[in-house]
């Protein structure tokens, strides 16, 4: 931070005794208790609506549902497939990429379509191909489908299910528009709790898709819930060793944008190719790469300078064309430099340890951890609000006969701290509140825009010990409360310190007492 912030400054650890401090029950388990119990009262009054609220309920103990979306070849079916670990979603034009599709953990394997006039399709055929699964709709046409939903024994999607979406501006606009319809919540509660979008530069599309998924209503989506992945990375630098450097250079750049900061909460640079490769990598591809790498780096350079040059290489280069054309599709100009570097300097010495400094190179690990932090971490919140909304809907169609339902929907949620937190974001994000810019930041970094933990509200090591954590805790009330008192801060900013202060007694009440 450029300037001092005030929460921060030369302020010694605040004497505020712990009596004066509220009792502050697990926030997010007390907002999910109350909205499941408005839920169950929804049930008994309007019996027409139990299907649909059985499914609210059912939500509330599934993983977390993360749709990717983007623009036609982004890269979403290979961030899937990196994600999952397994080459599960076609990556090419196959008859899945056109239909929403999830992809979800479960004993076994199987495949199901919900058809858009009933009659839902309980099983349906599929193959497994070295590329994908391929599924057989039976004849059916895609516009007559819904979704498929994917079941698959993986232990990366039993904390996340995983919802790949057609590509925005198809050839074909009716493909495209699935997507729009899939994720717009200006009608309704979009079954996505959360959303990765992919894209390479930001366009005016980019912003269009985003904006259908996001509302400044709390019951709605907002930038928290939202986060934008600047997709094939390794391609911005034209396969040059350090192209993901200056990804996250880019994606630190558009993070800044006022445009963008308003949709997302942050930018995450990936190469999906090396990351599903990665994931997937095979003892023949890294034979093959080690084959490559005993040839001399002066006479292999000039075959690295593009995917053609590699694929014409000198006769003498190890492997057919065939194969050098293999290696392309899996690990592109970029992933074929990195490994050959890594295996020449023998920093790895076997596929797995090739596999593992790839995975780590392909930015998907730190897209991992992100999810992990803004959006698991807050998954009972995002379920709660997707319960409010469908219940909001239902009072709205009922009328007066369901006023007293409305009142405790908005009861709910201008009571509960989790929301205040996240309408406090968007406004911060939005730039509808104003102040000293290390103010703002500290504000977003307190009511979890880099997550929810101690740590990551603090803007600690997430091993710092306990008498650090309680110190820092102290510091930041006392000048989260002065900022606030303060005759030159303005009311909204008051508010948002005001919002901030209880969120840091909320992590003092979840710190143990210091031992020393």
């Amino acid at each position: 931070m450029s300037e001092e912030s005030a929460f921060e400054g030369q302020l010694g650890a605040s004497e505020t005794p712990l009596s004066e401090i509220g009792d502050t029950k697990d926030d997010h388990a007390l907002l999910v208790d109350r909205t499941r119990r408005l839920v169950e009262e929804t049930r008994r009054r309007f019996p027409a609506y139990d299907e649909e609220l059985q499914a609210v309920l059912a939500r509330f103990d599934e993983p977390l549902r993360v749709a990717i979306a983007g623009k036609v070849k982004a890269g979403k079916s290979t961030l899937l497939n990196a994600l999952v670990g397994e080459r599960i979603a076609p990556t090419d034009t196959g008859e899945c990429t056109k239909i929403v599709t999830w992809y979800q953990d479960s004993h076994t394997y199987g495949v199901r379509a919900h058809m858009r006039e009933g009659g839902d399709v309980p099983t349906l055929p599929f193959r497994r191909e070295e590329r994908s699964v391929t599924i057989d709709l039976g004849g059916r046409s895609p516009d007559d489908i819904s979704r498929l939903e994917v079941d698959w024994p993986s232990s990366s999607l039993r904390e996340l299910t995983l919802i790949d979406t057609p590509g925005i501006d198809s050839v074909n606009a009716e493909v495209g528009a699935r997507s729009i319809e899939f994720l717009d919540a200006t009608e309704r509660s979009t079954p996505a709790d959360a959303v990765l979008y992919l894209m390479k530069h930001m366009h005016a599309s980019d912003f269009h898709l985003l904006e259908a998924f996001h509302d400044d209503e709390v019951s709605q989506p907002n930038p928290i819930n939202a986060l934008a992945v600047l997709s094939r990375a390794d391609e911005i630098g034209v396969g040059r060793l350090d192209s993901m450097a200056s990804a996250r250079r880019i994606a630190q750049r558009y993070e800044t944008d006022p445009r963008l900061r308003r949709l997302v909460t942050a930018v995450v640079p990936v190469a999906g190719l090396l990351g599903e490769t990665a994931r997937t990598l095979t003892q023949n591809e890294y034979t093959l790469l080690s084959e490559l790498a005993t040839v001399p780096h002066k006479d292999l350079e000039p075959h690295l300078l593009s995917a053609d040059r590699f694929l014409e290489a000198s006769p003498e280069t190890p492997g057919t064309s065939l194969d050098r054309e293999q290696l392309l599709g899996r690990f592109g100009v970029f992933g074929i430099r990195i490994a050959l570097v890594l295996i020449r300097r023998g920093v790895v010495n076997s596929s797995r340890e090739l596999a593992d400094e790839l995975l780590k190179r392909s930015g998907v690990i730190e897209l991992r951890e992100t999810l992990s932090k803004l959006f698991v971490e807050r998954s009972g919140v995002l379920k709660a609000r997707s319960a409010l909304l469908a219940i909001e809907k239902i009072c709205t169609t009922e009328g007066e006969s369901a006023d007293d339902l409305m009142v405790q929907v908005e009861q709910i949620t201008a009571g509960a701290h989790p929301f205040r937190e996240l309408a406090t974001l968007a406004a911060l994000r939005s730039g509808t509140i104003s102040g000293r810019p290390a103010d703002l930041q500290l504000l977003e970094r307190t009511v979890g825009a880099k997550g929810t933990g101690p740590a990551q509200r603090l803007g600690l090591d997430d091993d710092a010990d306990v008498s650090a954590q309680r110190t820092a805790v102290f510091t930041q009330i006392e000048g989260a409360r002065r900022l606030a008192e303060s005759p030159f801060t303005e009311h909204d900013l008051a508010k948002a310190c005001t919002v901030a202060t209880r969120s840091l007694e909320g992590v003092l009440n979840s710190t143990p007492d210091d031992p020393s």
